[in-house]
């Protein structure tokens, strides 16, 4: 009965100083207030995109052609396209699409990453190296062109954008997972779980990826603003969305033709694009020293 009670003090322990370093890294979350501010705009923006096409009543494909290139008013926000189409509507959506595109994109290359890495570092030996040179080997390789190449071999498909940026973004990740899960094998829990006769597959998944979470969550979130950019360069040479679909991108490579005669046109996506990245890079740095203290002391 002592040793079962040790056992299931042991449980509650580890649980509350876990939950206790997720509280103490919100509380300094939230002492850092541009990373604070950052947060509550990328939610409103996150808000706005998904329920704001619910919303209004103009449909960002809806076209006037008697209304073309109209300025910002009461009628039309942010004005209208060449077609006629209110451009706060559109911007709305393609604010939905650039970041579902940024996120499943993120989710693709965090799954990709994390596994490849962990395994390749809890592996060690021979199978490390010739695993970390392959990743060497596809970083020299020029990611633009590949995924071009991709959408060429494969169709321009909205599924396919993400999945074949996701496809080239895990590198980074891969290597950083690798970085940790070589320091955390030598740990002592770890050896203690492989003494008790834990097999490898319930020490990497219940013992070691529970503690690659933090560099996780602050890759993901500086991972998905380089996706969102990346998806721009698509959409300026023309391999992006397809209309009549927009993406923040897509609407800033529009408006930069239309610029002389209508600057609204690429001002207002512009804004949303370059104030959603800035949002993003303050609260990964802001969770980058939240989770790691001694990172913000250096």
């Amino acid at each position: 009965m002592s040793i079962e009670n040790t056992k299931v003090q042991n449980l509650i322990s580890s649980s509350t100083k876990s939950s206790s370093l997720w509280r103490d890294a919100w509380i300094r979350l939230r002492a850092n207030r541009l990373a604070a501010l950052s947060l509550f705009f990328f939610v409103l923006v996150s808000i706005l995109t998904i329920i704001g096409p619910e919303i209004i009543s103009t449909s960002y494909d809806e076209q006037d052609l008697n209304n073309t290139f109209a300025a910002p008013g009461s009628t039309h926000l942010f004005g209208t396209d060449n077609l006629g189409r209110d451009l706060f509507a559109r911007v709305l959506h393609g604010g939905r699409i650039s970041l579902a595109v940024g996120f499943l994109a993120t989710a693709v290359s965090l799954i990709i990453g994390v596994a490849y890495g962990m395994t390749s570092g809890y592996l060690g030996g021979k199978m490390d190296a010739l695993m970390m040179r392959i990743v060497d080997i596809l970083y020299s390789l020029p990611f633009t062109i590949f995924v071009i190449l991709l959408m060429v071999l494969f169709g321009r498909n909205f599924v396919l954008l993400f999945i074949a940026i996701g496809a080239v973004e895990w590198l980074t990740m891969a290597r950083i997972t690798r970085g940790q899960t070589l320091s955390l094998k030598q740990a002592e829990f770890i050896e203690s779980a492989r003494a008790l006769g834990y097999s490898h597959k319930r020490i990497l998944f219940r013992h070691i990826l529970p503690n690659l979470i933090g560099p996780v969550i602050v890759y993901a979130t500086l991972t998905v603003p380089a996706v969102m950019l990346l998806e721009a360069v698509l959409s300026f040479l023309g391999l992006g969305v397809q209309a009549p679909m927009s993406s923040w991108g897509s609407l800033i490579k529009e408006g930069s033709e239309k610029m002389d005669i209508a600057p609204w046109l690429i001002f207002f996506p512009g804004l949303f694009f370059s104030l959603t990245l800035l949002a993003l890079n303050f609260l990964g740095d802001g969770l980058r020293d939240a989770l790691d203290p001694k990172s913000a002391k250096d």
